[in-house]
């Protein structure tokens, strides 16, 4: 990933796609939330859910910008040595380009710079494509929430290791 000369060094250009990985910042939250509610229709955030994520030391959250509009977001919780990844997504429109594995290793990528060992995450159990997604980036199932999102549906735990000899493989830069 090379760094776009308009953004700033946080921002990350994903190879030639003319997509870019940057900070969320709050001129972000409109979009954001109009994905919020395209993907997640039972319960999505508010604005102002957002708006105190952003404001917390230990968060981070990216946007990922094609031709300028936001088509994805992420965020983490970094507390090392433990991190939570607190939510992923993409427009339905822009889904299957592989923008979420982007995001995921950025923040994964924050999170072993933050000193973090290991990361958890919920995923709802009938979202093969994620789950799928975060096995091929060394999370494995270590438990299961019953009824835990607002529609009834089930949650996967899943966790992964920074560090030591099974960590996940660092993303190529």
């Amino acid at each position: 990933m090379s760094t776009d000369a308009g953004a700033s060094a946080d921002s990350a250009m994903i190879g030639e796609t003319g997509r870019l990985v940057e900070p969320m910042r709050w001129w972000h939250l409109d979009d954001v939330a109009r994905i919020e509610s395209e993907v997640f229709l039972g319960d999505p955030w508010s604005v102002e859910q957002f708006w105190q994520e952003l404001a917390q030391p230990t968060r981070r959250y990216v946007v990922c910008r094609d031709a300028g509009a936001v088509v994805g977001y992420g965020g983490a919780y970094l507390m090392p040595p433990d991190s939570d990844i607190q939510t992923i997504a993409v427009t339905p429109s822009h889904q299957g380009r592989g923008i979420a594995r982007v995001m995921l290793d950025r923040l994964l990528g924050d999170a072993r710079a933050a000193g973090c060992t290991h990361t958890i995450l919920e995923v709802r159990s009938d979202n093969a494509a994620a789950i799928a997604l975060y096995e091929s980036r060394g999370f494995a199932r270590i438990s299961e929430r019953r009824a835990y999102y607002p529609d009834g549906g089930d949650a996967v735990i899943m966790r992964c290791r920074l560090d030591g000899p099974d960590r996940v493989a660092q993303a190529p830069a």
